[in-house]
This record gives C-alpha cells, sequence and structure tokens, in this order.
C-alpha cells in the first residue's frame, strides 16, 4: 500500500477554504445537516482523498467530502489527474471520466450536505508510471485549496503531524461500545467495497488484527498500529470512538491447528514480552490516544486448547502438551492483560472459545479456571479483564429458534442427538451467557461483558430451515430445524454455506457488551493446500475440502471451502458466499 500525505491548510478565505489530504483509511460520516438550494450555496470543503491500496498496477481509494459553506442540496467534485490513472470501478456516488478529467457527483442518498456535513465515496483504478495525488478539487464549480500555505503537492508526511486530539479520558465506562461508534478498518473496507455487493457492509467495524510483530510497525505496505489509531482520531470526531484490536502472537501460538501458527517458538516468552506486548503498550498510553475506547481481545484460541487438546484427551496434540507443561499461554496472556490493563482507556477481552467447544461438563468449568489463573498471572489481577469473547473467527449460531436443549423426542433428549452431542448449549447466546455467570461465580468481576463474533454465524440463505424438523427421532428433530448447517459444530475453517451474522451492535441481550464482527468477512481461516509463506503458517488439513477429518470434528468431512489462501489474506469466493447467505439478509 502506498500512502501519500498532504498537511491540512487553514482556512483563509471568507467565502471557501479546501484541505486536501492524502494517506491511508476511510469511513462513511452520516449527513447530520437539512439541505439547501443547490445553486445558492456559497461552496466550502475539506476533500481527503486517500489511496487505501496500491499494487503495480492499480490503486483503490476513498474521497471523504466535508462541506464547510453554504447546506447543499446536491453535489459535483470535479479533478483531474496528472498521469494516466483510470478509473475501473466506484461506489456511492455517479464518477465519471473524460481523458484526465474525473466529475464525481452525489448518489440519491446522499447529495444533502448540511454545514460541516461528510460523505464519502470510493473507487479502484489503473495506472503506470506515477500516482501523484490530484492537485485541484472543485465543488460544484468552485476551486477548493483556494488560500496560502503548503499544498498538495508538498513532500509527504508520515505520520500527521497534526491530528484531532482529545483531552485525557475518565474512568473505564461499563460498556465500551454503548453511546460510540466504532472503527472502520480502511484496508478492510476497501477490499469488501471492491467486491460485487461489497458496499452493502464494506462501512461495518471490524477487528483490526496484530498477529506478529511486523504488524506493529506495518507489514508489507499494510496500516500499522499508530495508523489505525491516527485514522481512529479522525472517524472519532467529537464524539466517542471504540477501536477494536486482536492480541495475537503468543508462543506455540495455535498448538491444536496448523493454520494460524504464528512467529514465534514455544519457548519464546520474552521475545513476546519485550517485542510484542511492550511496544503495543508503549503505543495505546500515548496521551494522544487517550481519548479512544481501545477494546483489545486478547489472544484468540489459546488457553482453551490447555484443557480439551492435552493428554490424557483423545483430541490431545504435541504441541499443546508442550505448551501446558512450559505455561508460556498462562505466562503470556497474563503479561498482556497486566501491561495493557494498566492504561485507563484500554478494555481487555479474554478468548473464551464457543459453545462447540466448551461447552461440554468436562470442558466449561475447567476452561473457566485457566482463565482465572491466567487473569491472576505475571501481575495481572481480575481486575484488568473487561470481558470475555465468544466464537471469534468462528461459525457457531447466535441462537438455534427450532430446538432447545430442554426438549426430548420419543423420550430421548436432544442432548442425545449426534449434533449435540452431550452439549449442555445449542447456541452461542445461551454459551456466553452462561459462562459470564460461571466467570463471575469464581471471582471475576460482576460487571463483565460479553462480546459474540457474528461475522460468519449467520447461516441464512435457501438452506436456512423455517421451522422444526420432523419429530420422528430426535436426529432428524435437531438437523431439521438448526440453522448451523456444518457438517460438525467441530468444523472451523472457511466453511461452505456460511453467511454474514447480524450486524454489529451495543448491548443487545443481558450480559452482552455487543455483537462484533472481530474476524474480519472474506479473510481466509487457512489455505486448502500448503502455500509456503513468511508468516509462520502451516497448512491444516482441517481447511482441505477431501479430508475426512480427526476426533475434534468427530471424523468428518471438513466442511471447507476450496482453493482458500493462508489464514488472514483475503478469500473472495469466501465472502460472497457470506453476502448470499447473510441473515439477517442484506
Amino acid at each position: 500500500m502506498s500512502r501519500t500525505l498532504a498537511r491540512p491548510r487553514r482556512r483563509t478565505a471568507a467565502l471557501a477554504a479546501c484541505t486536501l489530504i492524502a494517506t491511508a483509511g476511510a469511513t462513511a460520516t452520516a449527513l447530520t445537516s437539512p439541505a439547501g438550494a443547490a445553486g445558492a450555496a456559497a461552496p466550502g470543503c475539506t476533500v481527503e482523498y486517500r489511496i487505501t491500496n496500491q499494487w503495480n498496477t492499480g490503486f483503490g481509494a476513498d474521497v471523504q467530502v466535508t462541506n464547510t459553506g453554504d447546506p447543499l442540496s446536491s453535489w459535483t467534485l470535479e479533478w483531474t489527474y496528472g498521469g494516466n490513472q483510470q478509473i475501473t470501478q466506484g461506489w456511492s456516488a455517479d464518477i465519471s471520466q473524460s481523458g484526465a478529467n474525473v466529475t464525481a457527483r452525489n448518489a440519491a442518498w446522499n447529495g444533502s450536505l448540511g454545514t460541516g456535513a461528510s460523505t464519502s465515496f470510493g473507487f479502484n483504478a489503473s495506472y503506470s508510471g506515477t500516482n501523484a495525488v490530484p492537485a485541484t478539487f472543485k465543488l460544484n464549480g468552485v476551486t477548493c485549496n483556494d488560500d496560502t500555505g503548503p499544498g498538495p503537492t508538498d513532500p509527504p508526511t508520515d505520520p500527521p503531524t497534526d491530528p484531532p486530539t482529545d483531552p485525557p479520558a475518565g474512568s473505564k465506562v461499563d460498556n465500551p461500545y454503548a453511546g460510540a461508534k466504532v472503527y472502520v478498518n480502511p484496508e478492510w473496507q476497501a477490499k469488501a467495497a471492491a467486491e460485487p455487493g461489497g458496499t452493502a457492509v464494506s462501512n461495518q467495524p471490524t477487528g483490526v488484527w496484530l498477529d506478529r510483530t511486523a504488524a506493529i510497525a506495518g507489514a508489507e505496505g499494510k496500516m500499522g498500529l499508530r495508523d489505525h489509531l491516527d485514522e481512529a482520531l479522525r472517524q472519532k470526531g467529537t464524539g466517542e470512538l471504540a477501536i477494536q484490536l486482536v492480541i495475537y502472537n503468543l508462543p506455540g501460538r495455535d498448538c491444536a491447528a496448523l493454520a494460524s501458527n504464528g512467529e514465534l517458538g514455544p519457548t519464546e516468552i520474552d521475545r513476546y514480552k519485550t517485542e510484542y506486548i511492550d511496544p503495543i503498550a508503549a503505543i495505546l498510553a500515548d496521551p494522544k490516544y487517550a481519548g479512544l475506547r481501545i477494546v483489545t481481545t486478547v489472544e484468540l484460541d489459546s488457553l482453551p486448547n490447555l484443557v480439551t487438546n492435552v493428554t490424557p484427551r483423545p483430541t490431545a496434540t504435541p504441541n499443546c502438551d508442550v505448551m501446558k507443561a512450559n505455561g508460556n499461554y498462562v505466562k503470556g496472556v497474563g503479561y498482556a492483560l497486566n501491561k495493557l490493563g494498566a492504561i485507563g482507556n484500554v478494555y481487555n477481552y479474554v478468548d473464551a472459545g464457543h459453545h462447540g467447544w466448551l461447552g461440554w461438563d468436562d470442558n466449561f468449568g475447567a476452561s473457566a479456571q485457566v482463565f482465572k489463573q491466567a487473569a491472576t498471572a505475571e501481575g495481572a489481577t481480575v481486575a484488568d479483564v473487561h470481558g470475555f469473547i465468544v466464537n471469534t473467527a468462528n461459525y457457531s449460531a447466535l441462537k438455534e429458534d427450532h430446538f432447545k436443549i430442554e426438549d426430548s423426542v420419543n423420550g430421548v433428549s436432544v442432548r442425545q442427538s449426534k449434533w449435540v452431542d452431550w452439549n449442555r448449549y445449542t447456541d452461542e447466546l445461551s454459551y456466553a451467557q452462561a459462562m459470564r455467570n460461571e466467570l463471575v461465580r469464581i471471582g471475576f468481576d460482576a460487571n463483565i461483558g460479553m462480546l459474540i463474533d457474528t461475522s460468519r454465524n449467520g447461516w441464512g440463505g435457501a438452506n436456512r430451515p423455517a421451522g422444526p424438523g420432523a419429530r420422528t427421532d430426535v436426529d432428524t428433530y435437531v438437523d431439521g430445524g438448526r440453522y448451523d448447517r456444518r457438517i460438525n459444530p467441530g468444523n472451523w475453517c472457511n466453511q461452505a454455506g456460511a453467511g454474514l451474522g447480524e450486524r454489529p451492535q451495543a448491548a443487545p441481550e443481558p450480559g452482552i457488551d455487543a455483537y462484533v464482527w472481530m474476524k474480519p468477512p472474506g479473510e481466509s481461516d487457512g489455505s486448502s493446500k500448503a502455500i509456503p509463506n513468511n508468516e509462520g503458517k502451516g497448512f491444516d488439513r482441517m481447511c482441505d475440502p477431501t479430508y475426512e477429518g480427526n476426533p475434534r470434528n468427530n471424523n468428518n468431512m471438513s466442511g471447507a471451502l476450496p482453493d482458500a489462501p493462508i489464514s488472514g489474506h483475503w478469500f473472495s469466493a469466501q465472502f460472497q458466499e457470506l453476502l448470499k447467505n447473510a441473515h439477517p439478509a442484506l
């Protein structure tokens, strides 16, 4: 990704002022003011032209227009390229091009711009040679940039030297999502918007994954942590904003799967502390970011492995036995909670698996105890834990409406069905609320909240049951009525038939702080065949659609989509599957 930046200008003209900023990032801003008569308005504007992604022959960009003049009922923005840039696809505006001249007219829904109101649109384009930022923009025929001071062709500054700042944050709020916008990751937004139909969801907030040390500064042209935080300040404006970070780089990471293995070996706990957690904590503690609500989800898919995938369990792996013996999962999580929890505006949420992993009697309570062990290790206390997150990057249905755990068919309990298999829970909501109660019982704060990742658990489309299954036997009853259409709830990789779930929202149910899209939809869970890479990620047969399974999915087929890239990389076929099967429907 290429970043180009021009410093903001001061407004010096009474009639109009226009600032051009070219950098990474984008978000749509809701319109706030009533429209006036077009043509009678004295236009003034702030234009942010952001190159969000760039490769050898093309780039993606977002443009934000803020009206600083009289209210407008419609708008036209014009610019001229200095090179051979050619727009190939656009969204949220009617974009046309003649030679080097580009005209962007408002869509039907975003034409009204009151004084101070903003709107955004984006596009993909081709180019060769250089990709310079346009020098001049015109809003409704009036030239912006009509002032003095540095202009858009000045040398880039990185990072911005004068981002918005906020006063120091006060005490933590009970729910960081309540009354707050949530950060839209511009890199994911650009990828989603470039997909057919993707603009329906591209403005949704998703998690920022810090899945290796290089991600802190920004690896391979991607935004680093400070880039995201600076963009979050811009998106925040004068209100409240939460930004979601995934802390994910434990030594010997994800010991029961190969697709998400990481860069650090099982014994490299000191590197984890000094090269990963300490630099993150130093950035988050910068007073510049004190006005943000920073949600950290801490080390996904780690601690539950110490219960379910160790000897003498039939699902044990040698790698998980090593991590239990050396204690570095517990130490690493404790250290992260201690360091990050000491920052006044950071809200730590610890991973707590999902119902299809920890819902059984011999997993549930034992896992809660391991969570407490980690929360009191390396100087951490339970006060460093604001809550827990479940179903991260997983597919478990939020609610199963057509059968309950108490149901029976012909005297046979639903718990005895092949699908439920003696689990105590049928869905993520019931599991999350029960796990919260257990965690409070063993000593966590009574006000802890739960997050549920609903990014890929919608299970809509033509195969979504409209009612319960027939009562001929318990398996027919459960299988005929369940929303979750996986072959087995142990299947976790790029699942065929999955759909986007509930959109992110705050406080949807008692004990639930938010539904979130922590796993960005469209990012692969793992490759369907071995692909060499420099990210430490291996090939897991559970991502191979021809794989016939293992004890962790009761030796069933994997249910994975074919032709997937390595974990974290964009997987267009998965994104299209999620759009098609979304529930609620798009």
